[in-house]
This record gives C-alpha cells, sequence and structure tokens, in this order.
C-alpha cells in the first residue's frame, strides 16, 4: 500500500516508522524540511510540498493527516 502522511511529529513520524517496517510505501510531507530529511529512505519518500506529494502519489490516492486539530481545515485548504 503506499499513502501519503502530512504531519511528521511524534506521532506521525512513529507510524510513518511502522508502516514503512512493514513494507508500506509512505510519501511525507512537513513544514519543517528536516523532519522530511530524517524519515526519507528505506520505503519513505519525502516531498517538498503538499503538491508534491500529491503528484508522486498513485491513485487511488490515500493522505494521512497527523497535525494538531486547530491546523487541519488549513493544511486542507493549502495554507
Amino acid at each position: 500500500m503506499q499513502l501519503g502522511m502530512i504531519g511528521l511529529g511524534r506521532m506521525g513520524a512513529s507510524l510513518v516508522r511502522r508502516l514503512a517496517d512493514d513494507g508500506h510505501e509512505c510519501i511525507v510531507c512537513d513544514t519543517k524540511p528536516a523532519s522530511v530529511e530524517t524519515l526519507a529512505g528505506g520505503g519513505v519518500l519525502g516531498a517538498t510540498s503538499l503538491v508534491d506529494l500529491v503528484a508522486k502519489l498513485h491513485p487511488p490516492r490515500i493522505v494521512w493527516l497527523m497535525v494538531p486539530a486547530g491546523l487541519t481545515g488549513r493544511v486542507i485548504q493549502g495554507h
């Protein structure tokens, strides 16, 4: 399975590691490029933006938002 993860805080990064360890391909994006770089490799592909993340996903696209509740709407709208 391939999925995109937006938000690589403590929970998001942990989920990506577990998914990648189980053989899933994860495309990751975060406002902190260092967080993306830390996870890249071994089944994890970094994205530089939300547009880049969507472009790297194959249909049907699965995107998991792991961001604070107050930011969810802004992330979905791309702000």
